[in-house]
């Protein structure tokens, strides 16, 4: 397990919008994490009727950062690249709103190509083993 100390400074998102708390695995090509503290009712993204099932979007494009950002890391690299989320596809809701009192949320993703330009990542968010949301995500590089 990777605690967030060791990537969470070198993601762009910060304060209550780091949604992932955990990395459990990770390789070159996939990794697996867990969004676990935020309360349903202290969500940052959650509205008066609930979180929407949409915004487990950025529970991918953030599993898609973090990994970036692990493997900078990996490679020695003083710093990550920063990335634009340019592009959101395929995106499958299996339900309209989470409960997160239920359990935590488990994130993967995978990278299906990466190159000097960017990347493009297929996610998946579960709880308890149910499938909540998928889709893929493309990243662009903003020094490209």
């Amino acid at each position: 397990m990777n605690p967030r100390a060791d990537w969470m400074e070198r993601i762009p998102h910060a304060g209550a919008m780091r949604l992932l708390d955990v990395v459990h695995r990770w390789s070159e090509t996939h990794i697996h994490a867990m969004g676990e503290r935020h309360p349903s009712h202290q969500h940052p993204l959650r509205s008066d009727a609930g979180l929407h099932a949409v915004h487990l979007a950025e529970y991918g494009a953030q599993a898609v950062a973090v990994h970036a950002a692990l493997i900078a890391a990996s490679r020695g690299d003083t710093r990550t690249r920063q990335g634009r989320l340019v592009s959101l596809r395929d995106v499958q809701l299996m339900a309209e709103y989470i409960d997160l009192a239920v359990a935590p949320l488990d994130v993967h993703a995978q990278c299906l190509v990466a190159d000097e330009r960017g990347a493009q990542y297929s996610f998946r968010v579960e709880q308890r083993a149910q499938l909540l949301a998928a889709g893929r995500v493309a990243i662009m590089h903003v020094d490209a």
